[in-house]
């Protein structure tokens, strides 16, 4: 079994998969193998029909402390080129699994997220934080411009001046004024994490599955289209909806007054 497989655990139970980074002597930061590993299982879940809602986390006192910069990365010999295309397979290849999953994809964020990490918290659809998380931009402490897709999440979610002020300073972000500035969806005590992350996935799991998957795709694509394309995308999603097996169930049973029972289909 590949060291990576150890360091990322998952699981599958009644429709959620949860995917843990197992790495706690490192804070859990990512090396090339982990990072493929997580690329490989959220592409696995939004292919997976009995899949139908994802649960990040992390295991220790971190959620993510981001790449694992050591063993060379920041030397040696480069070639033009080299940085960009390491970039675009990594960093920039697992935030687009998390954004294209058709599942919804929740970051319980335990404890310290950082660089790559925080953008990998940024770019699931719901975060839960514990109380003792930390958010921090800590590109610019080590010399380097911010990657894995932090300018372009960060200041959709906060604005361009709390984003660059978070990314020029790089400064601690705690668990509460995360939530303040919408970072995360809620605060929730340590020892409560898993157990809110886990109800609110039995929620959208329970949920109509290619719904979400069709509202998920529409409100990442209006952070870059216009009002005419973000309509049109609207209708072209509801056109394809109305033809799932949930989208009748749920009509049904609004005209007969009952809860609907989503099978995903």
């Amino acid at each position: 079994m590949a060291t990576s497989d150890l360091c990322v655990r998952h699981s599958r139970e009644d429709g959620v998969c949860r995917i843990t980074l197992d790495r706690p002597e490192a804070l859990n930061a990512l090396t090339p193998g982990m990072r493929d590993r997580l690329v490989a299982l959220l592409d696995a879940a939004s292919a997976d029909p009995e899949t139908r809602a994802v649960v990040l986390t992390g295991t220790g006192r971190a959620f993510c402390a981001g790449a694992d910069l050591r063993g060379g990365a920041a030397g040696g010999e480069r070639r033009t080129g080299d940085v960009a295309r390491t970039l675009r397979l990594g960093a920039q290849r697992l935030i687009a699994a998390v954004l294209d999953c058709e599942k919804p994809v929740i970051a319980a964020v335990n404890g310290t997220a950082a660089g790559l990490g925080a953008h990998l918290a940024l770019a699931c659809d719901l975060a839960l934080a514990a109380e003792s998380a930390r958010f921090i931009e800590v590109f610019v402490r080590r010399g380097l411009v911010p990657d894995g897709g932090g300018a372009y999440l960060l200041p959709r979610l906060v604005g361009p001046h709390r984003a660059k002020e978070l990314m020029f300073l790089g400064d601690a972000l705690g668990a509460a004024d995360a939530e303040r500035l919408g970072l995360v969806n809620r605060v929730v005590p340590d020892a409560e994490l898993e157990g809110a992350a886990l109800g609110w996935a039995a929620r959208l799991a329970a949920g109509p599955t290619r719904a979400l998957a069709l509202t998920k795709q529409l409100v990442n694509a209006s952070w870059d289209s216009d009002r005419a394309g973000a309509f049109a995308a609207e209708a072209a999603a509801q056109e394809i909806n109305l033809t799932t097996e949930d989208a009748a169930e749920g009509l049904a049973a609004f005209v007969e007054r009952r809860n609907p029972g989503f099978r995903g289909r």
